[in-house]
């Protein structure tokens, strides 16, 4: 896919560079095959639902760009319907500069990182805040201690999946301690093991 990320996301100084490089051709038969919008297909789905965080940036009201980071339990950034995602947004510093910038310029870029697989998903789409108690109540994470202020729902225009260049893998405390529990669990029989045999010397 990213036919409409890139046709959305290149402008005229990017297609001039582009053209300089040599790489004009090729983004362009791409860009050829753009359409209203990059439809999520099941991979994307199942990389959006496993994520505990992603970034997002917005635009303020003076134009400044601003990131945001936001995580919660793997999960709690999912579908809605079709191309529409969301995610519950929990009380926290209270600065809603997010939720002030998307009132004024509804525009969003997603960027979703997997750094034990060296995988990113980029996205861009139109987003809005909702209060309502039904919205907020279906992205609702089951058994999560946090108390929701509003919902956070994101049309997807476009996506892109980068190259894992220059991605350094890292990992959570959790999938550290997933990994190792066999070693562990090999040391203390042996452990037991050699706490018998000096037993039995003695």
């Amino acid at each position: 896919m990213a036919q409409t990320f890139l046709h959305t996301m290149f402008g005229p100084g990017s297609r001039a560079l582009q053209e300089a490089a040599g790489s004009r051709a090729s983004y362009a038969r791409m860009e050829a095959h753009a359409g209203d919008m990059d439809v999520l297909t099941e991979r994307e789905l199942d990389f959006i639902a496993a994520r505990d965080s992603f970034y997002m940036a917005s635009v303020s009201e003076d134009g400044w760009p601003y990131i945001q980071h936001r995580g919660g339990p793997a999960g709690f950034l999912r579908q809605i319907a079709g191309n529409r995602i969301g995610f519950a947004d929990y009380r926290g510093n209270r600065q809603y500069l997010s939720t002030a910038n998307l009132a004024a310029d509804d525009r969003v870029s997603l960027f979703l990182m997997d750094y034990p697989a060296r995988r990113r998903l980029k996205m861009i789409g139109h987003a809005h805040t909702s209060d309502d108690p039904a919205d907020i109540a279906a992205l609702m994470v089951p058994g999560y201690d946090a108390e929701p202020e509003r919902a956070f729902v994101i049309d997807i225009v476009g996506f892109d999946w980068n190259c894992p260049q220059h991605i350094t893998p890292r990992f959570t405390e959790a999938q550290i301690s997933l990994a190792t529990r066999p070693l562990l669990e090999e040391l203390a029989q042996l452990r037991a093991r050699v706490s018998e045999l000096e037993g039995m010397q003695s």
